[in-house]
């Protein structure tokens, strides 16, 4: 497989998180793939896709989103090293680097009985992976991207359902990790899952999601979305290791670039 030259990844300001719906306890704490894939995009009020929701810019970049899997370049997607201004507890800074990156595949295998059922509706032509660890290399984060095979209404169909029932919040539901061999996430299985994040979006036919977890591979008994382990006063483990803030904060930022990649294909990140 051929994934192209190294691009550069330009950090800015930390996004809100896409494709959901912000609940009120967490509106301050949200402000805050693998082979090539591209795009992103979520309902929240000021699309940033080109044209109105339902006209012909907006189903262009629609149906464009969901084909840039195979041909943007992997570091482009995710990128070797990620900087994250003040997505730490605390607003501290983190920086992630990339260890390994799965094949691109389909999704057998890839998500929990449960999960699994809960996007069958949408389908999937495609998933995307990239295992992350943080400057200390004491967490490992994967961040994945299943690409659809949903037109908008059943993307918008699938994310209501999901804000509705709290499906995001349901640790039954959480994605499953990228354990790459002879990497420090190498013992980072299902039972060493701490913190996630899952965000439906409507204006792409994509799923971005992002779990995280200790690099010791120590088990954890009590995960924690991310969305509470950032809500204030939140005193689970994963929230107090700061977990949720390495689930969300780096899933923002793949998203970021993803976004970029769909606004201006042809254009290379400054």
């Amino acid at each position: 497989m051929s994934f192209g030259e190294p691009e550069g990844y330009d950090e800015r300001a930390r996004p809100r998180r896409l494709g959901t719906r912000l609940r009120p306890r967490t509106a301050a704490a949200a402000a805050c793939l693998v082979l090539g894939l591209g795009l992103i995009g979520g309902a929240v009020t000021g699309s940033w896709l080109v044209g109105e929701p339902g006209g012909s810019g907006a189903r262009d970049k629609f149906t464009a989103a969901g084909s840039l899997w195979h041909n943007v370049p992997v570091d482009q997607l995710f990128p070797p090293t990620v900087q994250g201004q003040g997505a730490g507890p605390g607003g501290a800074d983190r920086r992630w680097t990339r260890i390994a990156v799965a094949p691109d595949s389909g999704c057998r295998g890839a998500f929990d009985p449960l999960l699994r059922k809960a996007l069958a509706p949408v389908g999937c032509k495609r998933l995307l992976r990239a295992t992350y660890t943080d400057a200390t290399r004491s967490y490992v984060t994967t961040v994945g991207l299943l690409f659809t095979k949903a037109d908008t209404a059943a993307m918008r169909a699938l994310d209501t359902r999901f804000t509705k029932e709290g499906l995001d919040r349901r640790a039954d539901l959480m994605p499953r990790p990228y354990a790459a061999k002879h990497t420090v996430a190498e013992d980072f299985g299902t039972e060493q899952r701490a913190s996630w994040t899952v965000s439906v979006l409507t204006e792409a036919p994509v799923v971005v999601y992002a779990v995280s977890g200790w690099a010791d591979g120590r088990t954890v008994d009590e995960p924690e979305p991310a969305e509470e382990a950032l809500a204030s006063g939140a005193t689970g483990a994963p929230a107090q290791a700061g977990l949720g803030n390495e689930a969300q904060g780096l899933a923002d930022r793949v998203e970021r670039g993803l976004r970029k990649t769909v606004a201006s294909p042809t254009e290379q990140p400054s």
